[in-house]
């Protein structure tokens, strides 16, 4: 997973750094084993290129999903998740380096330079229910 050769500019060289949501990417976060199964899911219907997502391994273990600028707003996120990148608010988002050691920071999926951005529409479509 760390041999891409993209490296997005907001992406640091080593360790982790925050980054203002709204700038370089907007923020869709959703909490525990739900963010982790949607990240699966998102990732397996784009063939391993869904963009970048990022996992916390403490706490609340939030995964952050990391859309274009501008586009949060653009759709209508279910109940518990939230968005980060309005101009109301100033968030900051820890954002891993692409290798080393990164704790408690890691890829779940990286910037590419076909998914620079998770698209929102696949997104939603990843957090849709599965049918039975």
């Amino acid at each position: 997973m760390t041999n891409a050769i993209h490296w997005p500019e907001w992406v640091p060289v080593a360790g982790h750094q925050l980054r203002v949501s709204g700038v370089h990417f907007d923020a869709i976060r959703i909490q525990g084993v739900r963010g982790e199964q949607v990240a699966a899911r998102l990732v397996a219907e784009a063939d391993g290129d869904a963009g970048p997502v990022i996992c916390e391994a403490v706490g609340c273990r939030w995964t952050y999903f990391l859309v274009a600028p501008g586009t949060a707003k653009d759709h209508a996120w279910p109940l518990g998740v939230q968005r980060f990148g309005t101009p109301r608010t100033v968030t900051y988002i820890g954002i891993p380096a692409l290798n080393g050691n990164t704790w408690p920071l890691q890829w779940y999926s990286e910037p590419t330079p076909t998914a620079p951005y998770v698209e929102g529409a696949q997104l939603l479509a990843a957090l849709d229910p599965v049918s039975p």
